[in-house]
């Protein structure tokens, strides 16, 4: 049963690279992307219940961290249209 729940992980997060390469507009492919993160972090925890390894799920929670971090960067970078603070790019 974990080997079905792995092998639709995998299938998932290669229809959300597809999604982010071929997505109709930069929004779609953002939230591809951050799909693709999710898979990948549910991919680590049930890889380390598998292998009986509970440390993978610190490595899960970190990388889901970074994942957050980084999509909320993207979106505020395409938001404003360059680097926050450079006064050009700003909306009012």
């Amino acid at each position: 049963m974990i080997y079905a729940v792995m092998a639709a992980l995998l299938v998932t997060m290669a229809l959300a690279l597809f999604r982010a390469f071929v997505g109709p507009g930069l929004y779609n492919r953002i939230l591809a992307i951050n799909m693709f993160g999710t898979k990948a972090v549910l991919f680590v925890a049930v890889a380390g219940f598998l292998f009986g390894r509970p440390e993978f799920l610190d490595i899960g929670i970190l990388y889901a961290l970074v994942n957050f971090v980084a999509v909320i960067a993207v979106l505020r970078l395409t938001h404003h249209d360059g680097p926050i603070g450079d006064g050009e790019g700003e909306r009012a």
